[in-house]
């Protein structure tokens, strides 16, 4: 047999992995200190878009200096840049060098993260990150949890466990409850685990948009009269539309005396317990059965790294734990050489399982918690400055004061005609996206279209917020007119 082209096994020499390399990290070294010099938002191009489409499967290679020059040219062009300092849309994801380069690691070392034999290393360091979560947020010793890709299977993960754990699996006439605030990742969660759509009572909210306690338990009195079985409240920690956070210290009384299941979607909100004052928002979280986090929000990792955590770890092993010949070999002898904890596969819906925890743990290392913590204050800090700009400037209608780095607001109209108001507020978004200079979003919130600025990157400057406010107060003033005069002349 003729020795073989180094391609053909699917590798490049020690000079091009070198030249490769070094070229990624000066481009993203290079990125990184110039983040706020690029527009927040990009045209979209379709004749680019319909270029990429339209490539056939390359039979040969190419010269990968080829390949990254297409990368530049067709995909950074086209994407926004969620770690902006003046991305304010959605939640962004401010991410950090460490963890990129813990990526990195993870993926070059092709690391497999789910048997304690194969990869105990891994193991170990993911067991300890989940712990300083855990301890983070008040949770007691036997808690644990593990590393997901977000907040949709951060959550499904916790609802999973809350089925097998409080009704054993038997979802008949199975009930639970949450605001009309919760994500939507809730709703979608239950009707993936097979939940009738019926069998998940959304709470009207209060003026605070926060799930009402009286309200519940007249809801969960009804159900149990009508023979229902309520078993689960999924509370939120700073909802996306507004920051508010559910009354989780009464929740969790009433899911005691009810024997419910408190899981509560942290989304970003959670990580706020790692500072003094500010965590006292969120009193009670540490009394949640189950409790998603997302590090790639306010822990200020890159994508793909959010933890579900449980109050007792062994949940996870008696929900997910499948037993299959092929693993044999590769399974710890006894509980005493391993814990079942360590074991992954058997701790949430994946087998095969990529090394995130590696991210969380490298970054916290570098920076250390004093760092983050001061890193979560700036957001709060932040959005108080943007609430107090936009109520300075008189044309703003603040609708949430700043609460877990959300303030919302919407625009005074003129005439104060609230039609008008909401127009121009529904299409500022998009004249901003336009504009490039700064990005927000809107959502609806009650019968009222707002605008959020979210504020958690700790890179952003009280000058970004200042030439933002300007900017969007400008933008809304040229569209409050040509409506009014696209209006006129109809």
């Amino acid at each position: 047999m003729r020795d073989s082209n180094p391609r053909d096994q699917i590798k490049l020499s020690a000079e091009e992995m070198r030249e490769m390399g070094y070229r990624i990290i000066d481009m993203l070294v290079d990125y990184t200190g110039a983040q706020a010099q690029f527009p927040v938002t990009r045209a979209l191009d379709h004749a680019t878009f319909e270029e990429i489409l339209d490539e056939p499967i390359p039979e040969a290679g190419s010269d990968w200096r080829d390949v990254l020059e297409q990368f530049e040219r067709q995909v950074l062009t086209t994407i926004d840049h969620l770690d902006h300092p003046r991305f304010f849309a959605y939640i962004p994801s401010s991410s950090n060098f460490v963890g990129a380069m813990a990526d990195t690691l993870a993926s070059g070392y092709n690391i497999f993260n789910a048997l304690y034999p194969l990869g105990t290393g891994a193991a170990v360091v993911e067991r300890l990150a989940v712990s300083w979560l855990c301890r983070l947020c008040g949770m007691p010793e036997k808690a644990g949890g593990l590393f997901v890709s977000g907040g949709s299977v951060a959550n499904l993960t916790g609802l999973a466990v809350a089925r097998q754990i409080q009704l054993g699996g038997d979802m008949r006439d199975a009930v639970i409850y949450c605001s009309d605030q919760a994500h939507f990742v809730i709703s979608r969660g239950l009707r993936i685990l097979g939940f009738a759509p019926d069998q998940l009572r959304q709470i009207l909210s209060d003026e605070d948009y926060r799930l009402p306690l009286a309200d519940l338990e007249r809801a969960i009195a009804e159900d149990r009269a009508a023979g229902k079985r309520p078993f689960c409240i999924a509370a939120t920690a700073g909802t996306t539309n507004s920051g508010a956070v559910d009354p989780l210290n009464d929740l969790a009384d009433l899911c005691e005396r009810e024997d419910l299941w408190l899981h509560v979607d942290g989304a970003y909100g959670a990580s706020a317990c790692l500072t003094t004052h500010r965590r006292l928002e969120l009193a009670g979280l540490e009394r949640a059965h189950s409790l998603s986090w997302d590090a790639h929000k306010w822990m200020f990792q890159p994508v793909e790294c959010s933890a579900i955590l449980v109050r007792d770890r062994h949940w996870l092993s008696e929900t997910f734990k499948e037993r299959a010949h092929f693993l044999t070999d590769a399974e710890p002898h006894s509980k005493e050489e391993a814990g079942e904890e360590l074991n992954f596969m058997y701790q949430g819906i994946q087998l095969t399982r990529y090394f995130r925890a590696l991210k969380f743990w490298m970054s916290l290392k570098v920076f250390g918690l004093a760092a983050m913590r001061r890193a979560i204050e700036r957001g709060f800090e932040l959005a108080e400055l943007a609430e107090s700009l936009l109520r300075d400037s008189g044309r703003w209608e603040i609708v949430t004061p700043a609460q877990m780095a959300i303030v919302t607001f919407r625009y005074k109209a003129l005439d104060g005609d609230e039609a008008l108001a909401n127009t121009v507020t529904h299409q500022l978004s998009g004249a901003m996206a336009a504009n490039g200079f700064a990005f927000a979003s809107t959502t609806q919130l009650g019968q009222k279209t707002v605008m959020r600025l979210v504020t958690n990157n700790p890179r952003t400057t009280p000058s970004d917020l200042r030439q933002t406010v300007l900017i969007m107060g400008r933008l809304a003033a040229e569209l409050e007119a040509e409506i009014i005069s696209a209006a006129a002349d109809s």
